[in-house]
C-alpha cells in the first residue's frame, strides 16, 4: 500500500513513531526520558498539580504516573506534599533542579520543532498543527 492510500490511523502512528523517536534522542543526550520531559515542561509554571490533575494533562494512567513520581522524586527533579486544603490529595511541584533542567532543555527541544518547522515549511507546519487540533477535538 502506497502511502497516498495508506489508512489514516497507520499514517498516523507511523509518524507518531517516527516524531517520538527522534524526539527521544533529543532528550536522551541530556539523559531525560520522554515522559519526564511532558511533567517537567507541565510543572515548569510552578503552580504545582494534584496527581489526578496531572495525569490528565500529561496523558498517562495514574499507576503508570505514580511510578515515574517515584523516579523523578529520586532525582530531586519533582517533589510531592500533601495538600494543606485537602489532606486526602497529594500535589506534585517542580524543584530547582528540575526547573534548571528544564531551562537547560528548552534550546535542544525548540532547536528539535524548529527542525521540522524547516523541513516542512512555516505553511505547511502551521497547517499540520491546525489539522492535528482539530482531529483532536472531542467529536
Amino acid at each position: 500500500m502506497s502511502s497516498s492510500n495508506a489508512y489514516l490511523e497507520r499514517l498516523l502512528e507511523l509518524a507518531n513513531r517516527r516524531v517520538s523517536a527522534d524526539f527521544a534522542r533529543v532528550l536522551m543526550d541530556v539523559g531525560v526520558q520522554r515522559d519526564e520531559w511532558r511533567v517537567l515542561e507541565v510543572l515548569a509554571d510552578e503552580l504545582g498539580r494534584s496527581m489526578g490533575e496531572l495525569a490528565i494533562q500529561v496523558d498517562m494512567n495514574h499507576p503508570t504516573l505514580t511510578k515515574l513520581m517515584d523516579r523523578m522524586v529520586a532525582k530531586s527533579w519533582v517533589l510531592r506534599k500533601i495538600d494543606p486544603v485537602d489532606s486526602r490529595r497529594v500535589l506534585v511541584y517542580v524543584t530547582d533542579i528540575g526547573l534548571q533542567l528544564h531551562a537547560q532543555l528548552q534550546q535542544p527541544v525548540e532547536q528539535y520543532q524548529a527542525s521540522w518547522e524547516s523541513a516542512l515549511g512555516e505553511r505547511k507546519a502551521k497547517q499540520l498543527r491546525s489539522l492535528l487540533s482539530e482531529l483532536l477535538e472531542p467529536r
